[in-house]
């Protein structure tokens, strides 16, 4: 297993690979020692290209490790499209689990992949919800996506995503 450190403008991320598969992106306190990998190395080029807006979807070959459930939420949140959000109700729906919506913000807690799995685009019904990584690290990356942010109300109808109902794709 390798790690690389990654200064951002939301703080220092720890990327750790194995196998030549991205396996966690994840915050953290200060850097270690890069070792070097061409996994963790793809993922920082394209993390640093986010950040800059040159890019909004990521293409890297991912191995997180979790249940098949988590692995299914993980997966809906790969498909929500930049600047945009949805609810942890819609990805329960969309999963076929539509009662599950605290399972379902639990295992948006524990998304392995911080940012290339998109868990800041996931709000609550009513406004901004939680953030494993800080909420002002999800404020930032909505703000760097140019999804308005309203404390007071929920957000903007322009704003969500209707993840496609052919469930086949789970």
């Amino acid at each position: 297993m390798s790690a690389r450190f990654l200064r951002s403008p939301v703080g220092i991320l720890r990327l750790t690979a194995q196998d030549g598969r991205l396996c966690e992106i994840a915050l953290t306190d200060k850097a270690g020692r890069d070792g070097p990998d061409p996994a963790t190395d793809r993922a920082a080029a394209q993390l640093m290209e986010y950040f800059s807006g040159k890019r909004k979807e990521f293409s890297v070959e991912a191995a997180p490790q979790g249940t098949p459930f988590q692995l299914a939420v993980w997966q809906k949140l790969a498909q929500i499209p930049f600047g945009k959000v949805v609810t942890y109700g819609d990805i329960a729906r969309a999963i076929g689990r539509p009662t599950a919506c605290r399972a379902v913000a639990n295992a948006v807690g524990k998304n392995p992949l911080l940012i290339v799995f998109p868990c800041h685009r996931v709000v609550a019904a009513d406004g901004l919800g939680g953030f494993s990584a800080r909420i002002a690290v999800k404020r930032a990356l909505l703000r760097l996506e140019q999804v308005e942010i309203s404390e007071k109300s929920a957000f903007s109808e322009k704003f969500f995503f209707t993840f496609p109902t052919n469930r086949d794709t789970i």
